[in-house]
């Protein structure tokens, strides 16, 4: 199975299932002489795992990481840096009904299609508890980035927007209430649909909006490796994403240049942003800011008509304990997967400097 690495000379590689003994994997080429903060990296972990909350999946896991190697003393040693997340609460009984049957919109399709055979126990690799170790890793890529801010938050769910850009907002209170949005009215609203659509039986998308401050100018390279591309590809590598917009994203095609244009000032800074921090690839020094948007849940708590494996439509309904709407714990996913990308454009321009 190609496609479980991450990165360039800052590389994640992953390795787990969702039902299986445990999630892990290994950190390749990141600096020696890096402070770690082990509680850091343990409570980023906590603001992704399910059972924190009554809007998100009620599977109940420590997610607890054990480190291998690669830290000493508190400090990296710029040796690889591997690691282990056990899985301790998995219930694959409640996954026997869908055998041999495959969930509409889902990876349970695909996946068997692919390889010939489907961990169905709670869709295997294809399940975003993959992405768990892609926190340990941006965790880690976020203390080398000390200097760097990272802030994600909830800013739509289903039809209930947040109208109000990053810089009117209070990023401080994200971690304030369970949905994470720094807007406590919004909050209240989204909660209490999340809510709704669980007791249906039902699940909603939504968008997850991040900001990034105190980026120097010059990360990113100009043709295919460009900095709002590799943002984008890590982004939609995260499950369930459908989609990523920076800067003034698809508004911005309905403008005039004499609109659309970033003004200098003297010091090289910009008058407005419209560019999102990135221009022709590369960091201008301005804040990047992207949205990301995920669909809803593709196993519905409700009877829906389905595939078999003999090409039969059969009626199912799921079971066990699912995401009625995945935005709230994606959150740290989505600041994890943009400080992976920073760490290696940093290092791949030290690389060029030198």
């Amino acid at each position: 199975m190609a496609g479980n690495s991450f990165g360039n000379l800052f590389k994640i590689s992953t390795f787990g299932e969702s039902h299986g003994k445990g999630l892990g994997g290994v950190i390749d080429g990141c600096p020696p002489g890096i402070t770690i903060d082990l509680e850091f990296i343990q409570n980023e972990l906590n603001r992704r795992k399910p059972g924190q909350s009554k809007i998100v999946t009620q599977r109940k896991e420590p997610d607890s990481v054990e480190f291998f190697s690669g830290i000493f003393e508190g400090k990296t040693t710029g040796t690889p840096i591997g690691f282990i997340i056990y899985n301790t609460n998995q219930k694959s009984r409640d996954y026997d009904h869908i055998k041999d049957v495959y969930r509409p919109s889902h990876a349970d399709f695909t996946y068997e299609k692919k390889y010939g055979v489907r961990d169905y126990r709670g869709g295997g690799r294809s399940s975003a508890r993959e992405t768990a170790s892609r926190v340990v890793a941006g965790a880690i890529a976020k203390q080398f980035l000390s200097e760097i801010k990272i802030n994600a938050y909830t800013s739509t769910v289903g039809h209930i927007k947040l109208d109000k850009s990053y810089q009117k907002l209070d990023l401080s209170a994200i971690e304030s209430n369970t949905v994470r949005c720094p807007d406590q009215d919004t909050a209240e609203q989204m909660i209490d649909y999340i809510s709704k659509i669980k007791k249906s039986g039902d699940t909603v998308g939504g968008i997850i909006s991040c900001v990034i401050q105190n980026v120097p100018a010059g990360l990113g390279e100009p043709v295919f490796d460009k900095l709002h591309a590799e943002l984008g590809k890590a982004m939609l590598s995260i499950n369930a994403v459908k989609g990523f917009e920076y800067g003034s994203g698809f508004m911005g095609a309905s403008l005039k240049g004499s609109q659309h244009n970033d003004l200098f000032n003297e010091d090289g800074s910009t008058k407005t942003n419209m560019s999102g921090g990135i221009q022709g690839g590369i960091s201008n020094g301005m804040d990047i800011y992207f949205n990301v948007a995920f669909k809803p849940v593709a196993t519905l708590i409700q009877k829906q008509d389905a595939l078999n494996s003999k090409g039969e439509i059969v009626e199912m309904q799921g079971k066990g304990r699912h995401d009625p709407c995945v935005v709230p714990r994606a959150v740290p996913i989505v600041e994890a997967m943009a400080a992976l990308v920073l760490a290696d454009a940093v290092l791949l321009n030290q690389s060029i400097i030198k």
